[in-house]
């Protein structure tokens, strides 16, 4: 089926929602710019049929097969921590040193996903457990042990591919040796070209077959390009590094456009346009939908305007309806199951209990 350049540059949004509820100002801009995806949070999540009804209606509206999307990771991310059961974080998994349950982490967050309607979540971690970051990151990140990180990885991404739900690699090319917040600043991560490579890229490299999609981080590494552009918005990071040099062939998206790692540096028109041209496929925006609506005119005046960037546009559009027609997704339920909601409970606080048994022997 054709698609014209408008519902093209709008498979290359991921929009994020106000509410619980749609408004009729975003059911307007849902079925102007046909997002190729939304993103839930707390804020959006209340109840389970709720939370179902919110992503079938978005997805009607949209007209398309599309991404629908969380970020869950358990411990200090995870948006379902409050209407089904908190998640153990990935460094007290971790710390298990037990693959049956790392598997076992993703397995769980992917059926408490899949249950709501979502298809696909932002995880794995794959940052370095640096001590530099170690006060932003804090459990998120599992390792400062590539091998390691990897490990974890792999088991926790067979888990989500067993219940039909994307995983996305996060934060390329790594964010362990920075100490600020991208979500408040840009972080300036002052590596070397060598310690990029064989330790934070080591676990992306490791991963590059099995990863569906991988988020790029909002943070400059003056040291390893010898440029202090974001990562987001770089071609040297997101073509010459992921995509020729580990020959990723999935799909790559940026980390939320709204945050202040990049928008310290560009205007959200500058950004979305830079971000597509240097070889993102996705741009996640997450909640305004002023936002949402000048990159998406932006991005469409500029493909009108350049041959060659319409070229991209195109290009990522069709790597996004090949990734949806290829990945066995997980369909949206006809509603939330309440009692396999309550199975989940029991299954997670299990896991848990697991978790912190594995963890005490270990110890002692």
């Amino acid at each position: 089926m054709s698609t014209t350049l408008r519902q093209q540059v709008g498979q290359l949004i991921i929009a994020g929602l106000e509410g619980p509820e749609l408004t009729a100002t975003e059911r307007a801009w849902l079925k102007l710019i046909r997002a190729g995806g939304v993103i839930l949070f707390r804020r959006n999540i209340e109840e389970a049929d709720q939370t179902a009804w919110l992503l079938r209606e978005a997805t009607e509206i949209a007209g398309a097969p599309n991404f629908r999307c969380v970020d869950l990771e358990g411990g200090l991310v995870d948006r379902l921590r409050d209407l089904i059961a908190p998640m153990p974080s990935p460094a007290a998994v971790f710390a298990t040193g037990k693959p049956a349950l790392f598997k076992k982490h993703g397995r769980l967050i992917a059926q408490e996903a899949r249950g709501l309607g979502f298809n696909t979540v932002f995880a794995p971690v794959l940052d370095l457990a640096l001590p530099e970051s170690a006060s932003v990151m804090r459990s998120r990140a599992v390792s400062a042990d590539p091998v390691q990180v990897a490990a974890y990885a792999t088991a926790f991404l067979q888990g989500f591919a067993a219940e039909g739900v994307l995983g996305c690699g996060k934060h390329f090319p790594g964010l362990g040796g920075g100490d600020l917040d991208s979500h408040h600043a840009l972080p300036v991560i002052a590596r070397s070209w060598e310690e990029m490579w064989n330790e934070d890229i080591a676990p992306f490299r490791a991963l590059a077959a099995q990863l569906p999609m991988i988020m790029v981080s909002h943070a400059s590494y003056p040291q390893a390009s010898g440029s202090g552009m974001p990562a987001s918005i770089s071609p040297f990071w997101i073509t010459e590094v992921l995509k020729k040099k580990l020959r990723y062939k999935g799909l790559v998206i940026s980390d939320d456009m709204e945050m202040g790692g990049i928008l310290t540096q560009r205007s959200m028109e500058d950004a979305a346009i830079e971000a597509v041209a240097a070889g993102t496929d996705i741009l996640e925006i997450c909640k305004s939908p002023d936002l949402i609506l000048r990159a998406y005119e932006a991005l469409l005046s500029e493909a009108e305007r350049s041959p060659s960037f319409r070229h991209r546009v195109q290009q990522s559009a069709g790597c996004i309806t090949r990734g949806i027609e290829h990945h066995a997704m997980a369909r949206m339920p006809k509603q939330a199951s309440l009692r396999s909601m309550q199975s989940l409970v029991h299954q997670i606080q299990k896991l848990t209990h697991q978790t912190e048994a594995a963890t005490d022997q270990n110890k002692d």
